[in-house]
This record gives C-alpha cells, structure tokens and sequence, in this order.
C-alpha cells in the first residue's frame, strides 16, 4: 500500500539535481508545486512529503520556505549520514530534527538514514544503535539506508564516482546484508517491531527483489521507502517492471518517491537535471498515483465496474 508521495530525493545534492542549473532552487519549488497540485487531484488522500533534504540541512529548508513550498506538502524528509559524509556528529541529531520542525512547522520523516561499514563492521553496529536510540519518539518516521550493500560490479549514483574516493566507496556498504546475502553484525540490532522501516532502491529490474519482500516479512518490517525513476519510465517494459515491483511491495506502506529526470526532458540531458517542462514532471506524478495509489473513491469505482462486467456476463 502506497502511503506516501516523496517529491523527488536530496534535491539540495548535486548528484540528484543539478543547481547549478536552478542556483536558487526556483525550478525546483515551482516543479514541486505543480506535481503537488497534480497528486491531490488524483488522490486528496495521500501524503505529500518535500524530498528527503540531505544532511538535514535546515537553511534549504529556509529557502522552500521563502519559496512557498511548505504549503504544498504534509511533511519533510530529511535525511542523514553523520558518520560517513555529513560534518556534524551523531549525537546532533536531535537538535537538528528540533529545528527541522522549527523552521518547517511540519512533521519531519527521516526517509533515510546510515552507517557504512567500510572499515568495520563494529562501526555500522554502534551506528544502528545510537543512532535509533537518538531518533526513538522524535520523529514519525525512520527508513533505514539500507537492507542490502550494493553490489560491487554496480554503479553508485553519485556525480564524480571513483574520483571522490573513499566516500564514492562507502556507498557499496551501507546494507544490514552483505551483497553475497550474509547478514552483518548489526542485523541483530534492527528492531523487528514494525517500528523503523528501511529505504530500499530498487534498480530496474532488480534481481534482488523478491529477496527484499522476503526478508522483510521475516523480519517484522511494516514500512519501506523506494521509488520510481520518471527516466525508467521511458525503457522498453517500463510499466510492466513498475506494475511487478508495486505488486510485490503491497504488503507495505510504502512512501514512493518519484525523480530522475529523462535526459531528452531535461534542461542538459543528465538525469539530475531540471526539467525543460515542470508539467511533464508532474503528469508522470498523476500517472504514478493513479495507478499505484488510487483513491478510495477511484478504487471503488474500479471495484464496481468489475462487478457490472461479471453481472453482464
């Protein structure tokens, strides 16, 4: 079950949009606005949250503000990495979700959050803990980056890739299971309540999956953020791909997050780039929701037309 629309992921990150293109985000808060107004139209019901802001960065939170974003959306995502890539340590994470909620006066949804363990596993094992422990009852969502380590031969979706050096790499070790399927140290520590969930990328055509959808029923998850590539939606089988991944999920709640730009859309053809047309965006937007989150009204009418189908048979 799809609970949740994020507007795109760390739009304040250059390898996920491109301001140099928008040096004021004014692209960006007019495509969200749009997309907005395109998802409540096609389903009221859903939540709308601003794409998780990376390193929790509140003066980009500011800036939606004075562009008038936060009056378009239900929550904000904000994500964090203090012991890999962002330069505040753990133990901040309070103060900065406190201000988050200051500045936005929403909910705030961490949508990700990790620890490598490029240098040891006993790093990304104290990470767990502390890190669930400083954000228990603070915020109304935590989606754990992530289940698997990516796979080694695959690439990592950052802009400079190998010359950024060890942090292009720590990306390959952020899963609680090892890409061979071994599970590390910290798996012991991931609570199998329901109460923290996972944030889980799931490339195009994905073998891994229905490992996923195993796993984490196994393991008491009840939530899960993953998304749909607008770019992915322009390959051969696109929707046939989109409809099996969707399917698979249903028994989560999950808060899709839709990005990456088509590169024949955009205003350089790079899939971080603005849009040429923020409309497209956000009829790829409509689409997405009407047809992996459907209104109770709309599943209503679907429901009735089958039943008028099988009556006139």
């Amino acid at each position: 079950m799809v609970e949740a629309i994020v507007l795109w992921n760390e739009p304040n990150n250059l390898s996920h949009w491109n301001f140099k293109l928008d040096p004021d985000w004014a692209r960006f808060a007019e495509m969200v606005k749009i997309a907005s107004a395109a998802i409540r139209n096609a389903n009221p019901e859903l939540t709308i949250v601003l794409g998780g802001v990376s390193s929790c960065d509140c003066d980009f939170l500011r800036l939606m503000v004075k562009h008038g974003v936060l009056e378009h959306v239900d929550a904000i995502g904000v994500h964090g990495f203090p012991l890999d890539w962002n330069h505040w340590q753990i133990d901040e994470w309070p103060d900065r979700i406190a201000e988050a909620h200051e500045v936005t006066g929403l909910p705030i949804w961490v949508t990700e959050v990790g620890v490598s363990s490029f240098g040891a596993e006993e790093v990304q094992e104290f990470g767990v803990q502390r890190t669930l422990a400083l954000l228990k009852d603070r915020v109304e969502r935590v989606h754990w980056y992530s289940l698997f380590d990516l796979p080694p031969s695959w690439p990592a979706e950052t802009r400079h890739k190998e010359a950024e050096g060890s942090s292009y790499y720590r990306h390959y070790y952020l899963g609680l299971i090892r890409s061979d399927g071994k599970p590390k140290k910290s798996v012991e520590h991931f609570p199998t309540d329901g109460s923290v969930g996972f944030c889980q990328w799931f490339h195009f055509e994905d073998p891994r999956l229905d490992g996923a959808v195993q796993w984490m029923g196994e393991h008491g998850v009840q939530y899960l953020r993953t998304g749909l590539s607008w770019a992915d939606s322009y390959r051969p089988d696109a929707t046939q791909w989109f409809d099996r991944q969707m399917k698979a999920l249903e028994p989560f709640r999950v808060a899709l997050t839709l990005c990456f730009t088509p590169a024949h859309l955009g205003l350089e053809e790079h899939h971080t780039s603005p849009p040429k047309d923020n409309q497209q965006f956000a009829n790829f937007a409509a689409w997405a929701v009407a047809r992996y989150a459907p209104s109770s009204q709309q599943q209503l009418l679907a429901e009735n037309e089958v039943q008028d189908k099988e009556f006139a048979l």
